[in-house]
């Protein structure tokens, strides 16, 4: 498994083995991002939804997507900028700033540098626009020396490492295009990353921003911010969590048929989370994490614009009010970029999260569309009117991220995802073939 190289100095969690988690308060001098609308879930609230042409799809982000945001990576932590909105983020092992106006930012030369304080901590920063730059965050504390830290940019997409590989990716569009466009019942998304290098690092998408509900899709941030907690040493897999009978829903997962209440490890509901799409362990994981608002936060540091979650696991009466979890291809695919290259997890826990993803039970889409024994790490969503599937291909030398999802009936969902699948797979092992522009 390749990491990406990146040049970092130490991160503000030192050595600790426990760090406390603390939620900044805004200074004086700056005002958190205003927003319209009511607030939702720690991020900003929404405005009027468009009326949607397609059935199961949302067409509204919950914050209005922009050309120019980055974020960079750094041990401990992320630092996000959206330089059209003119706002930052920190969020670290030692806390979280919120979303905050930094109205004097500079843009200029492909890069936002600027200055905030909140709290009465000082973060002054460079961020290049361009995903796989160097980007520079200087932390002031009082009575403290400055603590600079550095990191690689993100950016959705990753610009390829080397464009002329990656044109070799570029046929593979057309025939995605021709599955989507076959796929008459439901509308499809569909984004591909090269992880391996062998196409440059080069990511390529149909209706990548298609924003249907998101399904058990979501338990992958659900995860990664459990285990971002992990890393930070705030949460040990071996910490016990009560399961109590009102937690039990139905579904999906193998909770829910076992005898509570009981004491389930961390770990044991993290590995249930993604092996079996276990909904019990997704909703206990989501109250032990704090409510929605964490795995929100970790969603907006990221600048994934198109994700949230809004509602707990087999809540059909939040559904029906309309609070509903929603994704899309580009933002499934950011998530797996970064967790593979170990920009939002440690190695230790990215290897943890993959090998979950490898032991998934629920094989009706991805793998049954590959020949057998072909490896694969993924995450499928099933609603009536949602088919996902999502993750990794495993094969050597040509590793790559997918998301493929769906809107409208199941049924004929299943089959587009695997359609999809299919193409993308017989792609990889064909680069000859596949290389030849159609």
């Amino acid at each position: 498994m390749r990491k990406s190289d990146k040049r970092r100095s130490f991160s503000l969690l030192g050595n600790s083995a426990r760090v406390p988690l603390k939620v900044l308060t805004a200074a004086v001098a700056l005002a958190v991002l205003a927003t319209t609308g009511p607030a939702t879930a720690d991020g900003p609230g929404r405005g009027p939804i468009a009326e949607s042409h397609e059935p199961g799809v949302d067409p509204t982000p919950e914050r209005p997507p922009t050309s120019e945001v980055s974020w960079l990576s750094f041990p401990g932590g992320v630092f996000a900028v959206d330089s059209l909105g003119h706002t930052v983020r920190y969020r670290a092992c030692d806390g979280d700033t919120g979303r905050v106006a930094d109205p004097t930012m500079r843009v200029a030369a492909g890069a936002a540098s600027g200055a905030v304080v909140v709290g009465g901590t000082a973060y002054r920063y460079r961020v290049p626009l361009v995903g796989r730059s160097e980007g520079t965050l200087e932390v002031i504390q009082r009575h403290r020396p400055p603590t600079t830290l550095t990191g690689v940019v993100i950016t959705s997409p990753q610009p390829p490492t080397d464009p002329v590989a990656g044109v070799r990716l570029f046929p593979l569009s057309g025939q995605l295009a021709r599955v989507v466009a076959d796929a008459s019942l439901n509308p499809a998304g569909v984004t591909v990353r090269d992880l391996s290098g062998r196409y440059g690092d080069q990511q390529i998408a149909v209706n990548g921003s298609l924003r249907p509900k998101a399904a058990s899709v979501i338990k992958l941030w659900i995860l990664v911010e459990l285990l971002r907690r992990v890393d930070c040493g705030q949460v040990f897999l071996d910490d016990g969590v009560l399961v109590t009978p009102e937690d039990v829903v139905g579904g999906t997962g193998q909770l829910q048929f076992e005898t509570f209440p009981q004491v389930v490890t961390v770990r044991r509901l993290a590995q249930y989370l993604i092996k079996y799409s276990d909904n019990v362990a997704a909703n206990v994981l989501i109250t032990y994490l704090g409510g929605f608002a964490p795995v929100n936060a970790l969603i907006d540091s990221m600048n994934q614009r198109s994700t949230i979650l809004a509602r707990r696991m087999l809540d059909s009466a939040a559904a029906q009010r309309g609070e509903e979890n929603y994704t899309s291809p580009d933002d499934v695919v950011s998530l797996l970029g970064a967790v593979w290259d170990g920009e939002i997890l440690t190695p230790t826990s990215r290897d943890l999260m993959i090998g979950f993803m490898r032991e998934q039970t629920l094989n009706t889409k991805i793998p049954a569309a590959l020949p057998p024994g072909v490896p694969v790490a993924h995450k499928t969503g099933d609603l009536p009117d949602a088919s996902h599937d999502v993750g990794y291909y495993l094969i050597p030398g040509t590793e790559t991220a997918v998301a493929f999802l769906t809107a409208g009936p199941m049924a004929t969902g299943d089959e587009t995802v695997r359609r999809m699948a299919r193409t993308v797979y017989d792609f990889l092992v064909t680069p000859v073939a596949g290389a030849v522009e159609e």
